[in-house]
């Protein structure tokens, strides 16, 4: 039934299984396909096994095992060795300037609530704080005692290992002249949309 498809048209179908199945990464119904690429199940079944045939050569990674009447794309046994070295690698955080503008935030004045960061900061800080927590860079340190009770964070002792300090006394102390320009900056830009600082 394969022989009544065109050469193109072959390719293109297979092409789209390809992509299918390496999308899914789940086993795919013969049917599900069928439906998908609008063709017979034998075509598609005759299809998977032209794709099976060229992923058994040396130079793939990858290859397509049945699956009762279903078809999923997998790696390679001999692939398995690097790829475990690869997934065992510890992730490393992402720290964006906003993250680790609202980490030195914290950590210069914590403990801390997320809305006095936010007022620091000008805008919400909820999915920068939140990634700081989940990196392990930050905790929740109690409540502060106010009216809704918010919650106070700070840093925690992967931030310490991972900035190289022995305790927080040792963080970088900010240049008197540098910060008294800041505080000038400030302060003009609150002047000119007239905000009390």
């Amino acid at each position: 039934m394969i022989l009544s498809l065109k050469g193109m048209d072959k390719m293109n179908y297979e092409a789209m299984i390809e992509g299918i199945l390496f999308t899914m990464g789940q086993p795919v119904e013969r049917e599900s396909l069928a439906m998908a690429l609008e063709l017979p199940e034998p075509m598609v079944e005759s299809l998977v096994a032209s794709l099976m045939e060229k992923y058994e050569g040396e130079e793939h990674g990858l290859k397509i095992i049945r699956l009762e009447n279903s078809y999923q794309m997998c790696t390679k046994p001999e692939c398995y060795e690097p790829l475990i070295k690869i997934a065992s690698r510890p992730k490393k955080p992402v720290l964006t300037d906003v993250v680790l503008e609202t980490l030195a935030i914290i950590a210069y004045k914590q403990p801390i609530t997320k809305q006095e960061i936010e007022r620091i900061r000008g805008v919400s800080s909820d999915h920068a704080v939140n990634k700081l927590v989940e990196y392990g860079l930050v905790c929740e340190a109690g409540r502060m005692n106010a009216p809704g009770r918010p919650i106070l964070f700070s840093t925690t002792e992967e931030f310490l290992r991972r900035f190289q300090l022995d305790s927080l006394e040792n963080l970088p102390v900010p240049d008197p002249e540098k910060l008294a320009e800041i505080q000038e900056e400030v302060a003009e830009e609150a002047k000119e949309i007239d905000v009390p600082v």
